[in-house]
């Protein structure tokens, strides 16, 4: 009787502490349960990443523990309201998260869709609707490399992006930086890879320099990048380096505010100040198709 009574004790203990020593070799602490800050000592060039998370898209709807779908009411940045959409020249002009014809799935897939808006007179007055999903609150991380393997249709008027914002913004009075992993313009054959900063931004700093180009596969598939270390990123499409931006020794976090957690945004954009406008509708509808995310550290 005794055995009995005790052995579901005596598994529970090992089994728990099996758990314990496992999270210990894990490369890295969660911390509230969604973000994944990558430990000390792997923070280097040397070390062999581990494949952390991924999101495979097969489960033909959105994972609502990681992803929230983007809106005019975004938090915690953009606060625009339907009938202000005319002043808006930014990436959320069109963005709806209740239109389920710009956020769709297939087998394997999540297709964030930029269409042609029929029902203008009774419901929303936009011309044109976009879809576009976003992590915060949910999924961030600190350190490592994000890839992301998508497929863009061209357009002129079009940009679709992948992008990070930092989770906390623990600097008050400054921008807490930006990484835009890919952004592409119209038909281009190429897309753009950039850090923002308060740096950047608000001091018009062009030391060191923050954006460069790499060539894309322009109807398929590719994997956009970035490997994020202390004192760099290197951003990458597919496996090629197209620019590295460092940390400047006594800059501070002006320019260098990479030192918190960030997360995800995967959106179709459409017109703006950088593409321009729409100026062929029979394009419609576009999609950037994406077939996974995934976090090394």
């Amino acid at each position: 009787m005794r055995i009995t009574i005790y052995q579901p004790l005596i598994v529970a203990i090992i089994l728990s502490h099996a758990l314990s020593s496992c999270s210990l070799n894990e490369p890295y602490d969660l911390i509230d349960d969604y973000m994944f800050i990558q430990k000390e000592d792997r923070r280097n060039d040397s070390t062999d990443w581990e494949l952390v998370w991924e999101d495979e898209f097969d489960h033909k709807e959105l994972d609502t523990t990681h992803w929230t779908r983007i809106g005019l009411f975004t938090s915690p940045q953009w606060k625009t309201t339907v009938d202000k959409w005319h002043e808006n020249t930014g990436c959320f002009r069109y963005i709806t998260a209740t239109d389920d014809r710009v956020v769709q799935f297939d087998e394997d897939h999540i297709r964030l869709r930029g269409i042609v808006n029929e029902d203008t007179l009774i419901g929303d007055p936009r011309p044109y609707l976009t879809g576009g999903i976003y992590t915060w609150d949910k999924f961030a991380f600190q350190y490592g490399r994000i890839e992301i393997r998508a497929k863009l249709d061209p357009a002129y008027g079009a940009w679709p992006a992948i992008w990070m914002l930092s989770e906390k913004n623990i600097y008050p009075d400054q921008h807490n930086g930006e990484m835009d992993i890919m952004e592409r313009l119209n038909h281009d054959g190429f897309a753009y890879q950039t850090t923002h900063n308060h740096y950047t931004i608000n001091l018009k700093q062009t030391v060191p320099k923050k954006y460069d180009t790499g060539k894309i596969e322009p109807d398929g598939y590719n994997v956009y990048s970035v490997s994020w270390y202390p004192e760099k990123l290197v951003y990458a499409i597919n496996g090629i380096e197209t620019i590295t931006y460092p940390k400047v020794q006594g800059a501070g976090t002006y320019q260098w505010p990479f030192d918190q957690p960030f997360y995800l945004f995967l959106d179709q954009q459409m017109e703006g100040s950088w593409p321009g406008k729409i100026t062929n509708p029979e394009e419609l509808p576009i999609e950037m198709i994406v077939d996974w995310v995934r976090l090394y550290q």
